[in-house]
Order: C-alpha cells, then sequence, then structure tokens
C-alpha cells in the first residue's frame, strides 16, 4: 500500500473540494431553474375576457415581441427606426422603389430623394395593409404658385388612398386638399405646417378596408400625426381618392404599394420606414 506524501495529500482534498463545489453549484442552478419553470405568472381562475380565449391577466397569453425604439429626426439629420421597421428610403438609392416603365427615375443626392418633374409617380415594390409609417418631406425653398400650385405632391397608401402634400404655410387652398388633408375627404384638424425648406414629418396609422366577395365590409380607417400634432385621429375613409368627385371603393388585394407622387414639383423626401401591424396575440 502507498501512502501519500504530504502535498500529494493536499492536492487531492484540493481537488476533491473543487469537484464537490462544482457539482454542488450546478445542482443548486438546475433546482433554481426548476423552481423559475414550475412558479407561474398571472392567473387562470379570472373570468374570459370578452371574445376572447384569454383569462383576465393570463400568465398563459403570448409575450409581444420586443422592439428597440428608434430616435428622433432633426433638421439636420434623420432619426432611425424601431428595430422590427422595414427601410423603404435609407437615403442611398431607390432600390425598394419603381416608377414609369419599370423604374424610379427620380433624383437622389444628400441623403434625400428629389421628385423630377413628368418622370412620374414611384412606388415600393413591396405591398402593406395594415401599418404605421412615417415619411419626411421638405418643401421647395424658392416660393412659386399658390394654391394647389405650390410644392404639390402626396402619399398614397395603398395606391389609392392619398395624404396631401403641399406648401400651406401662409397658403390658403381649399380645406380638404391643403397640407395633411384625406384629399377630397377631410381637411386636417389643424394646420401644422412648418416653413418652406424645413424637414416636416407624417407619422401614419393605417387600417385596411376589408372586402369579401369583392363587397365593402370594413372601410379604411387613417390617423395622421403632422410634426407631433394630431390631425386625423382613426377617421374614416370614404373611398379612392379622386379629384372633383365623391371617392368610391373598389375592390382590390389585401396589400398594395405605397405610393408618392409626382405633381411636377420638387418636393423632397427622405428617412421612409413602415411597420406592417398584425393582430394581438400574434
Amino acid at each position: 500500500m502507498k501512502f501519500l506524501s504530504e502535498p500529494e495529500r493536499i492536492f487531492s482534498l484540493i481537488f476533491t473540494f473543487v469537484l464537490f463545489l462544482s457539482f454542488t453549484v450546478q445542482e443548486i442552478s438546475a433546482m433554481q431553474s426548476t423552481d423559475q419553470q414550475k412558479k407561474k405568472i398571472g392567473y387562470e381562475t379570472t373570468p374570459l375576457l370578452p371574445n376572447s380565449k384569454w383569462h383576465v391577466h393570463d400568465g398563459n397569453r403570448p409575450q409581444p415581441p420586443v422592439v428597440t425604439p428608434g430616435t428622433c429626426s432633426t433638421q439636420k439629420k434623420p432619426g432611425t427606426p424601431p428595430s422590427d421597421a422595414i427601410i423603404l428610403f435609407n437615403g442611398k438609392d431607390l432600390s425598394k422603389w419603381t416608377g414609369k416603365g419599370g423604374k424610379a427615375n427620380w433624383k437622389v443626392e444628400n441623403g434625400y430623394m428629389e421628385v423630377v418633374k413628368k418622370t412620374g409617380d414611384i412606388e415600393t415594390k413591396e405591398h402593406f395593409g395594415d401599418c404605421q409609417l412615417h415619411v419626411e418631406w421638405a418643401e421647395p425653398t424658392v416660393i412659386e404658385g399658390d394654391s394647389q400650385d405650390r410644392g404639390n405632391s402626396g402619399v398614397f397608401l395603398m395606391g389609392h388612398y392619398e395624404v396631401q402634400v403641399l406648401d400651406c404655410y401662409n397658403n390658403k387652398t381649399y380645406p380638404d386638399g391643403q397640407t395633411g388633408a384625406i384629399y377630397g375627404q377631410a381637411p386636417p384638424l389643424v394646420n401644422a405646417c412648418r416653413p418652406p425648406g424645413e424637414w416636416q414629418t407624417y407619422d401614419i396609422i393605417f387600417t385596411a378596408p376589408v372586402f369579401e366577395r369583392k363587397k365593402l365590409v370594413k372601410p379604411a380607417y387613417i390617423t395622421v400625426i403632422h410634426n407631433g400634432v394630431v390631425i386625423h385621429n382613426h377617421k374614416k375613409i370614404i373611398g379612392f381618392t379622386e379629384h372633383k368627385k365623391v371617392g368610391k371603393y373598389s375592390p382590390h388585394p389585401a396589400k398594395g404599394p405605397l405610393k408618392l407622387q409626382d405633381h411636377g414639383n420638387p418636393v423632397r423626401y427622405r428617412n421612409i420606414w413602415i411597420r406592417p401591424l398584425k393582430n394581438y396575440d400574434e
């Protein structure tokens, strides 16, 4: 029988202690993990919510996905979008857009796109339904024309429903055609325009219309925030955008393009992003 020397005996004791400590830590960690799994959040004995399979404070209800908020824009620099946003224009190119002849022919420079007269409207290649849309735009600093002939353009949801872009800073026009109007349908609640040349923002919440068997069963609704000011609050849209006549609905797919209008004025756009909106618990 071989006896261990004193150094060997000390080393063996230390090794045994470290091994024991390692197993103990693993067991404690496993027990804590099991306890956390067993611990329930919320309640299952509370009443069911109306038209829902979920109880009040139901801990089994799906957790909302985590989104990192973006940052606000300044006159000098566009902000950043939320982490789940689809960037439609990043200030560099029009690769996500199409136009007359299959190509978007607007000018791109210095981080913005600019309408080029007679090149036609442009629209996104990707189509959307319910959404949160952010658009920044600026009117020409050289003031020409008045009423509808001053800095005219437009943002069309699904290619059919227009929020008017116009220079209405000290410029009167018919109310349902001024800046922020649901064109031909509803004037904005207020005129929140900035002076020409300054960057302005539209933040839009859009609920798409619903058709069943080519029949309208739910109209579109829109909320618009212009430069931080609410100008439409869940306003019903009565139909397609029309000029000099009442708009009506016509059946179309559940998703459509975002369109920007060429009305012959060099309006600029930057920092355009969109978040498709899903139903709760999806």
